[in-house]
């Protein structure tokens, strides 16, 4: 089931991850191994979850590596269906 406009899934982390730790960024990101640039773009939208964030997001904050997938899945899908117009437009063209 898609939701309607689902965040951007770094607005939960750092909502319900980072936020209620007291965590700056730059600890986050050392504590899960990552770059501080990777987890900035993470929290501002510009950059989504890959799988391999997934475990490290489980790991670290709990949930399953396939909720974090989950919710990034349902956010790009949710992206791509803007333009289902010009999408069904272009497929139409095969039929």
């Amino acid at each position: 089931m898609v939701m309607y406009n689902p965040p951007h899934p770094g607005e939960a982390v750092r909502e319900f991850c980072i936020e209620p730790l007291g965590l700056s960024v730059t600890e986050a990101a050392k504590g899960l191994g990552v770059s501080r640039s990777s987890l900035s773009e993470l929290l501002n939208g510009r950059r989504g979850i890959s799988p391999e964030m997934a475990i490290r997001l489980s790991t670290a904050f709990g949930g399953s590596a396939e909720s974090w997938i989950t919710q990034q899945a349902q956010y790009d899908l949710w992206q791509a269906m803007r333009g289902a117009d010009r999408i069904k437009r272009q497929v139409r063209a095969f039929a």
